[in-house]
């Protein structure tokens, strides 16, 4: 069974009542933080090579998958998924490789946070899997960086 189709199942068991009220806002904010994962990672992949273009490949595919997976969940919840734009503006200009990994590093804290998120607002297999998206995305920060935060997710919210 592939890894989308596992990850589609456990999330669509979430549900938008009672304590997972706050649930479809969160995972709307994954979802969105997963299509500026996708954008940004075309732009890694551009700047980088060698060993790094193969990171950067398989980091876009993972995001993909959850972004897709993240699309179904908002509709279980009972909402619309939030398109991709056209285009995201970049956190700093990325010229070079040098850039194209620290913007990785970035990319993949910002979706750290967004998970860390959907943990709190969540329950059940929604939260196993959030959890699950958070200790991916922080070790994927820790490979482009070469180091780790104390608390992945929760570094931008102190």
């Amino acid at each position: 069974m592939s890894t989308a189709r596992t990850t589609r199942r456990a999330w669509a068991t979430g549900t938008a009542t009672g304590a997972n009220a706050g649930a479809l806002d969160a995972a709307q904010a994954a979802l969105a933080a997963e299509h500026a994962a996708v954008y940004g990672y075309g732009v890694v992949g551009g700047r980088v090579g060698g060993a790094r273009r193969s990171e950067a490949t398989s980091a876009h595919a993972a995001h993909r998958a959850r972004r897709d997976a993240l699309a179904r969940t908002v509709r279980d919840l009972g909402g619309t998924p939030a398109a991709a734009a056209p285009a995201y503006a970049l956190p700093f200009p990325v010229p070079d490789s040098a850039a194209a990994v620290r913007l990785a590093a970035h990319l993949e804290d910002r979706v750290a946070g967004v998970y860390s998120d959907l943990v709190r607002a969540s329950e059940g297999p929604l939260r196993r899997e959030a959890a699950g998206a958070l200790r991916e995305a922080a070790v994927r920060a820790v490979r482009w960086r070469g180091t780790g935060v104390a608390f992945p997710g929760l570094a931008e919210r102190a």
